[in-house]
This record gives C-alpha cells, structure tokens and sequence, in this order.
C-alpha cells in the first residue's frame, strides 16, 4: 500500500471552487483509495492506494473533483517519504532565524527543469529568499506573506507545470499525518 498526500490547487480560496473536506473524502473512498483523511480547508488529503502510478492517481482524483464539483484543480501528489525528504532537504533547518509561519514550500507537478530553474533564479525577490529542489520550492517571508511583493504570477507562468504552496506548520501536520 502507498501512503499518498494530494495537495489541490486553489480550492476554496475566496469564495472559488468550493469543495467541502467531507466531499474530497467521499470522492477519495469512491476512487477506491484507502482511509482518506483531510486537514484544514484548503486541500490537503492523506490516503492509502495500492496503485503505483502517482500521476495516475493524481488524475484520476482531478477528473473526480471536476466530474463532481464542476471545476478542475491541480492535484499535486508526494508519498510519506518524499513528504519526509522534503522537510529533512529544507534548506532552512539549521537556521535559528526562520519563523516557521513565514516558510512556504511550493509543490511542483514536475520538475520544470534546469533552464526554467535559471529564469526563476534570476527574478528579483528579496527580501523574501528562495531556494529549490527538482520539484519543490521553499520560499522564507521575512516579513509574512501578506504584504510581500514576491512575483508569484510570474514564478508560476516560468515554472509551466502545476504547483501549489502549504506554510510550513501544513507541511509538518501532513507529514505527522501520513506518520
């Protein structure tokens, strides 16, 4: 059995692409996943599968929330162990100065790539710091999200594969989650 955690893109965000966390269950138990379980409102779901094809499933559960909910959203997949490299790879670990709150990391699709990388790299960003995996980004607001002038439209249209962002406290309760 793997151990998935679906990550959706922009659900309910603003009033938009309402999706009840009792309904991404249902549809997960539909889909013949294992135990899904949810966290916050924002898209966050833990379930068992016997399938292997990770981009399969990620599909198949896109194609449910349209089919059911009437729009699409990007579902964003990592197993508990890529979950677990994700938070032992932070590039902020060790950093006494990093306010858990103010860490982002965004989840890619796919890895865009190292010219696409190149482009991002060059963007101006500070004060907010940037550092990235194949298919993660970690992004440190110094001074919170709320008032940053991070370009993430145009982080978002250079990457060209589908991604999606969790504040670092999301990150550790999915990975205790998926335990």
């Amino acid at each position: 059995m793997n151990l998935y955690i679906g990550l959706l893109r922009g659900v309910n965000v603003g009033g938009h692409n309402k999706i009840k966390m009792d309904v991404l269950r249902a549809l997960c138990a539909e889909l013949g996943f294992e135990d899904p379980r949810t966290y916050l409102q924002s898209g966050n779901v833990v379930f068992g599968s016997a399938k292997t094809d990770a981009a399969g499933v990620a599909h198949s559960l896109e194609r449910a929330i349209e089919t059911r909910c009437g729009f699409h959203s990007d579902v964003v997949l990592r197993t508990a162990a890529e979950m677990r490299a994700v938070v032992d790879g932070s590039p902020f670990a060790e950093r006494a100065d990093v306010e858990p709150a103010k860490l982002a990391v965004s989840f890619l699709a796919a890895d865009p790539g190292a010219e696409v990388w190149a482009r991002v790299e060059a963007m101006k960003i500070e004060p907010e710091e940037m550092h990235h995996t194949a298919r993660e980004m970690y992004v440190y607001f110094p001074n919170g999200q709320g008032r940053t002038k991070f370009p993430f439209a145009a982080v978002d249209r250079a990457l060209k594969t589908p991604l999606t962002a969790r504040n670092w406290n999301t990150v550790m309760a999915l990975l205790a989650m998926a335990g």
